[in-house]
């Protein structure tokens, strides 16, 4: 019986030990982890509104800047086109307003050999007045349509000879003249819209 008692005494104190390390543990477990639980809450900060805000601001403020550049790239290169587009116009309006000159500074030399055909003619004959005054006629009709055609007379009456618009056939001694005025026309020049078509035909004085 002794040794019973003795058995029971030593299995009381077994289990009086086993529940006192259950009792120490409860008790370390329950500071240590609510330690614990609020060391990891105070490592993990909560985000403000801010800084969850930020990467989304920086990103609008990329795409922003990206489309602001691709609308100024666009309006340059409409505005490069609208450039392009009028000096087009402008070269093509002035093309045509040139080619229209040398047709018509073709037409109107073609025409000056008939010109000068009725001028020889009204010089002429002064006979039968009828004819001369149908002639006349004529003639100015002619000379009105070539000058609205652009047709210029060049003046030689009392100018310098000059070289851009008179051709020197002949040079002559006139006492009464300076060097380089004009002594005769011996053939009248014309000019279609301010350019010479055919250079007055001259006398020039050479003292």
């Amino acid at each position: 019986m002794p040794f019973m008692k003795e058995k029971m005494k030593k299995k009381d104190e077994a289990d009086l030990e086993d529940m006192q390390e259950q009792i120490n543990e409860a008790d370390l477990s329950g500071p240590i982890a609510v330690e614990a639980a609020e060391s990891a809450e105070e490592g993990v900060e909560e985000a403000s509104p801010a800084e969850v805000e930020a990467p989304a601001m920086e990103a609008l403020s990329a795409e922003n800047e990206k489309l602001t550049a691709e609308l100024a790239e666009r309006d340059d290169r409409y505005l490069r086109l609208q450039a392009d587009f009028e000096n087009f116009r402008r070269r093509t309006r002035q093309e045509k307003e040139e080619l229209a000159a040398v047709v018509t500074q073709s037409l109107l030399k073609d025409m000056l050999p008939l010109l000068d055909n009725f001028e020889r003619a009204l010089a002429a004959d002064k006979g039968a007045e009828t004819f001369h005054q149908g002639v006349e006629m004529i003639y100015k009709q002619m000379v009105e349509a070539l000058k609205k055609n652009g047709l210029e007379y060049i003046e030689t009456a009392g100018k310098k000879f000059d070289p851009n618009f008179h051709e020197a056939v002949m040079r002559v001694q006139n006492p009464k003249m300076e060097d380089d005025d004009i002594a005769l026309e011996m053939q009248k020049g014309y000019m279609a819209k301010g350019r010479v078509i055919r250079p007055s035909m001259v006398q020039v004085v050479a003292n």
